[in-house]
């Protein structure tokens, strides 16, 4: 069923009394089942893209900093947690979905992720530090990839060599990158486009 934001219910998020399910597929948590509530905005990325991702990212995780854009269930950044991830930062405008993502992290008795209850531009728009890993999944009718790409690099979110997950409508096409980031794999999954970039180091002098 088509959402509000553009966006199709995946069909990997399982309703059970009333909220919804997902499924961890790998690392210390592998098949647990995470509970977040039925949010219109929120639509966890299928399992097979976070396979397909954390094939893509499979030597890059572990020890990470990583920051999860418009967590809503906060599949992405639970997922990095649970490959071995240092850190993750999971912002989330909904303010009950967030409650959510904070008692999800209490419940597996997880330390080394944050929530930050508030929309992608205002945080981007604050004291940046440099992440190892960013997804960035918008609701696909907001249009707002590229730009949120382009606050990343001006605000230098994203350190040079880190690598940016970026998901979007599949018609949209390949994404709009800053300079200075190379387009390293793509692929589509129904409706869904979903891409790896990298933000290149600086050419050495």
């Amino acid at each position: 069923m088509p959402r509000k934001n553009g966006k199709p219910l995946k069909k990997d998020a399982a309703r059970q009394g009333g909220g919804l399910l997902l499924r961890i597929i790998g690392g210390a948590w592998r098949g647990r089942r995470i509970h977040f509530p039925p949010v219109e905005a929120i639509r966890p990325t299928p399992d097979r893209v976070r396979e397909t991702l954390f094939n893509w990212l499979q030597m890059d995780v572990a020890g990470s900093r990583c920051l999860d854009l418009y967590a809503g269930s906060g599949a992405l950044g639970l997922e990095a947690l649970s490959r071995g991830a240092s850190r993750v930062v999971f912002v989330e405008v909904d303010s009950g979905a967030a409650r959510h993502l904070s008692q999800t992290l209490q419940d597996l008795q997880c330390d080394r992720g944050a929530v930050v209850t508030t929309d992608a531009k205002h945080y981007l728009a604050g004291i940046s530090e440099p992440f190892d890993i960013v997804f960035v999944d918008p609701p696909y009718a907001d249009h707002a990839l590229a730009d949120i790409c382009s606050r990343i690099e001006k605000g230098g979110w994203l350190r040079p060599g880190g690598l940016a997950y970026l998901e979007d409508a599949a018609a949209a096409g390949p994404p709009v990158l800053p300079p200075g980031w190379t387009l390293l794999k793509s692929k589509r999954a129904g409706a869904v486009g979903y891409h790896l970039a990298r933000r290149e180091p600086p050419a050495a002098a």
